[in-house]
């Protein structure tokens, strides 16, 4: 059976990034990456915010980090690494290659979104930013 055409996007858009496991996600916030929420307001309130994460719409993402843009926001404007997050990590990686082909070199996304560093954390107690040490 063929794959469905979005299905085909979906891969060919992973295929162009070097996507971050939920592993990795503590080292590169530590070493200056942009952890950016595009999940929408109501998943945000009814599964929790992502401690840490600067919250864009995606209705207004590429404007918001396209550093080119007069409504970039100013995290965005140094050349940080962006990584994107939504609830699974499918809206996050066709999100992420738009903003390569915006130019941000380094965009990426979070491998399996906030639903998977939630289940990785739910042991640790409440939500933390990702970079704290747990208590």
């Amino acid at each position: 059976m063929r794959a469905s055409h979005i299905d085909e996007l979906l891969d060919l858009a992973r295929s162009r990034l070097h996507r971050v496991e939920v592993s990795e996600l503590d080292a590169e916030l530590a070493n200056g990456a942009l952890l950016v929420d595009i999940r929408p307001e109501s998943t945000r309130r009814d599964e929790g915010a992502m401690p840490g994460a600067v919250v864009v719409d995606r209705l207004v993402l590429e404007w918001r980090l396209d550093p080119t843009s007069e409504h970039c926001l100013p995290e965005a404007r140094d050349g940080r690494r962006v990584i994107l997050m939504c609830n699974d990590g499918y809206a996050s990686s066709l999100s992420a290659v738009t903003l390569l082909d915006l130019g941000l070199a380094d965009a990426t996304d979070l491998v399996d979104g906030y639903r998977a560093w939630r289940r990785a954390h739910d042991d640790d107690g409440p939500a933390r930013r990702p970079t704290d040490e747990p208590a």
